[in-house]
């Protein structure tokens, strides 16, 4: 699926992403030694006075989680499907949605039943809306565990949905982006810090890979084979993710159509990370690159390797940035 390229960012966000790209393209240019990236970035933890870029407390300590009080086991645990478009739509959610909560599911949304599927089978209720007046009210938003952003695109909040959004995340709520939830939202700093402080640049044609799990005890990767294969369309990301803990990565010498995109990004080489997690503004953030295929969130894994361990990382990833399972340890 090819992208548009994204709008003008910011100038604190263009200089990240301007190194970035530089740091992805020494292992594939040979760029001087200034331009090389660390294989792995480091986890410092809680930004104790307050992320220098996104203003907020993030990383791996539990200290940036708020426990407010908002939710209480003793009933339950639900989570909100959210994926309205406001630009390319990926095949797998099927014909927009009607208005209002709950709006009927056809065959073809394929992802949103997916995760409703996947909500009766594990024991938690599942809302489904791309109606953005229903992210309009925190409390409306603190009925529910976990939002889950299902490949929204482009500038799918309005003035109140994003307020909405970050008064619920600092309320202790949990966030899981998954796919294009990172081709949303370019210009809303806050946005890319809750994604990890990375957002979507484009990908190279879609194709299979190899996943590497480099994360294997957290509750999201237990069970998860050290390597499996997989098909996706590999996202490259700008900036590159931050402040997190990596779970699960490409390797990307497994990617024989190589991973250029369309707007020649030269990939990550070594480390290209495809799931992650955070502490964030006093919420909770699990987030993946991965669900380009509609039979990632269908197959049994006999007709689309590595949609079992998808479905397992994507349920236990959503799980935990619910408060179900303990998160991002």
């Amino acid at each position: 699926m090819r992208r548009i390229p994204f709008p003008v960012r910011t100038a604190i966000g263009t200089a990240i992403g301007t190194a970035a790209v530089l740091a992805a393209a020494t292992l594939s240019t040979g760029l001087p030694a200034t331009a090389r990236p660390i294989a792995q970035p480091k986890n410092t933890g809680a930004q104790e006075l307050g992320d220098p870029v996104y203003g907020v407390c993030r990383g791996t300590n539990p200290r940036c989680y708020h426990d407010w009080g908002n939710f209480d086991p003793a009933k339950g645990y639900k989570i909100l499907v959210y994926s309205r478009t406001a630009g390319p739509r990926h095949a797998n959610l099927g014909p927009a949605l009607g208005a209002g909560m709950n709006p009927p599911l056809s065959d073809a949304n394929v992802a949103q039943k997916a995760l409703v599927k996947m909500g009766q089978d594990n024991g938690f209720g599942v809302d489904w809306t791309e109606d953005v007046s229903q992210l309009a009210s925190p409390s409306t938003l603190l009925r529910y565990n976990a939002v889950v952003f299902m490949s929204t695109t482009r500038d799918t909040l309005d003035d109140a949905a994003q307020t909405s959004l970050r008064q619920y995340v600092r309320g202790g709520g949990g966030f899981v982006g998954i796919h294009n939830a990172f081709g949303t939202e370019y210009n809303w700093p806050w946005y890319e810090g809750l994604l990890g402080g990375a957002n979507f640049y484009d990908h190279g044609r879609a194709q299979p890979g190899t996943v590497q799990t480099v994360d294997r005890k957290d509750v999201s990767t237990a069970g998860l084979p050290g390597r499996w294969n997989f098909s996706d369309e590999w996202y490259n990301l700008v900036p590159f993710p931050s402040e997190v803990r990596f779970l699960a990565t490409v390797d990307e010498k497994t990617l024989t159509q190589g991973v250029a995109g369309n707007m020649n990004h030269p990939g990550h080489g070594s480390f290209h990370p495809v799931a992650w997690c955070q502490y964030y503004d006093g919420g909770r953030a699990w987030l993946t690159t991965l669900g380009h295929d509609a039979k990632a969130f269908t197959d049994d894994g006999t007709g689309f390797a590595g949609a079992k361990q998808f479905q397992s990382l994507v349920l236990n990833g959503i799980e935990s940035a619910a408060g179900m399972k303990p998160f991002c340890r």
